[in-house]
């Protein structure tokens, strides 16, 4: 989606379920308008949180007049792609099978195929009116323009949904929150990010344009509190001045941000914790 608007709307890591909220990108051009809706991914967990985002997925799918199976070509089938696939396969809405990393050795093209025809009951080269296939790159934007085109030609007709020069409407404390999440994500790559949660507590103008950002950082256990701290704050510090660095270009002014790490053993399952955390 990023690559699509152009601009950078959602955070990016290499470590699965990093999107958590619903996040819409709106793309305005001569022919039109393009609403995004980016979702979390399948999430096999039955606490609050995953039977949160296993809804999001479900409303978006309700809402949405065409839907992108966006997969990672470089990586085997597993059980969640499976669901995905049995989940979007009855829908009466046209699908585009999006085969992302194709610049790189995309060795499961096929199984993704094999797959969707399993599912279809038939050769996708017979389901062109409501299924289509598109290998892409979000990182080089190889077939982007392409996807673009077709997402035209498959949308119906309608009024603006927002402003032309509208690119998201991701609430603000949510894009700070999600900012300072995805550099913990990158450099503690598969350590605890799925125990790891972030919300914002205040932002505050002050002395001109200087922002101050007091955001919270949630872990479970005393032991996740060290590992995110690292060693004399050397990640919290890492984490800190490249999320420092990535908001002051996003709100185009001095920032000045300041974390606590507060272990709270269970949020995942805690509704005043997921409140405060924007679900």
């Amino acid at each position: 989606m990023n690559t699509l608007l152009g601009e950078k709307v959602a955070i990016v890591s290499p470590v699965p379920q990093t999107t958590r909220y619903q996040v819409r990108g709106v793309l305005t051009e001569k022919r039109g308008q393009i609403v995004f809706l980016d979702t979390p991914g399948i999430y096999l967990s039955r606490n609050k949180l995953g039977r949160h985002m296993l809804s999001d997925i479900d409303s978006a799918i309700e809402g949405a007049d065409v839907i992108i199976h966006l997969v990672d070509a470089c990586e085997r089938l597993g059980r969640e792609e499976g669901m995905i696939i049995e989940k979007l396969s009855g829908r009466k809405i046209p699908v585009i099978l999006a085969m992302n990393k194709v610049d790189r050795k995309a060795a499961y093209m096929d199984g993704y195929i094999k797959e969707w025809e399993k599912a279809l009951g038939k050769p996708v080269t017979e389901t062109a009116d409501r299924f289509v296939l598109m290998p892409v790159s979000g990182m080089t934007g190889i077939n982007t323009d392409k996807l673009v085109d077709v997402l035209f030609g498959l949308l119906p007709e309608g009024p603006l949904l927002y402003p032309p020069e509208v690119l998201t409407d991701f609430p603000q404390k949510l894009a700070i929150a999600d900012i300072i999440r995805e550099k913990f994500f990158l450099f503690l790559k598969d350590e605890i990010p799925h125990s790891l949660a972030v919300y914002v507590e205040e932002t505050t103008q002050r002395r001109g344009k200087v922002m101050f950002i007091s955001a919270v950082v949630l872990v479970e256990r005393d032991s996740q509190k060290s590992i995110v701290i690292g060693k004399g704050g050397s990640v919290l510090k890492k984490a800190g001045e490249t999320a420092r660095s990535e908001l002051e270009m996003l709100l185009d002014k001095k920032v000045f941000l300041q974390m606590h790490v507060k272990v709270r053993e269970g949020w995942q399952d805690d509704p005043y914790i997921l409140k405060d955390l924007g679900y």
